[in-house]
């Protein structure tokens, strides 16, 4: 199960004047298709997150700290979640180079990279980085 696919939800933010990145995550039976994106799955660990957050605002006022790259998912070998995502993280709440961030998640996702939108009256939309 060496390149066990797995999907992170990941949120970038701010509170009390420091960074925050809440993670959600699931395994995947099977890796994302090359032209696919998470789907349902997607959403579900995007909601499980936002939820997560939401119960988070009781502790003060929250702002987005990515702009419009603040709410990501992320397809990853199981591996990266021990190996690389921990630094990643560090980095990020020590610099907020989201831009660094974002290189650094493309070149460990294995399956894709997605920004979540959310137009008035659409449904919610995956936009791919990679």
């Amino acid at each position: 199960m060496a390149d066990a696919p797995y999907l992170i939800a990941l949120a970038l933010l701010e509170q009390n004047g420091e960074r925050a990145m809440p993670l959600q995550g699931k395994s995947l039976r099977e890796p994302l298709a090359a032209d696919a994106d998470p789907g349902e799955v997607g959403h579900q660990q995007a909601l499980e997150l936002m939820l997560r957050v939401w119960q988070r605002s009781d502790q003060g006022a929250l702002s987005r700290a990515g702009g419009d790259h603040s709410l990501l998912l992320v397809a990853v070998p199981i591996e990266a979640l021990q190996d690389a995502l921990p630094a990643m993280k560090a980095r990020w709440l020590n610099t907020g180079d989201t831009k660094a961030l974002l290189q650094d998640l493309k070149g460990q996702a294995s399956g894709g990279i997605w920004s979540l939108k959310l137009e008035p009256r659409q449904p919610l939309a995956y936009e791919r980085l990679d």
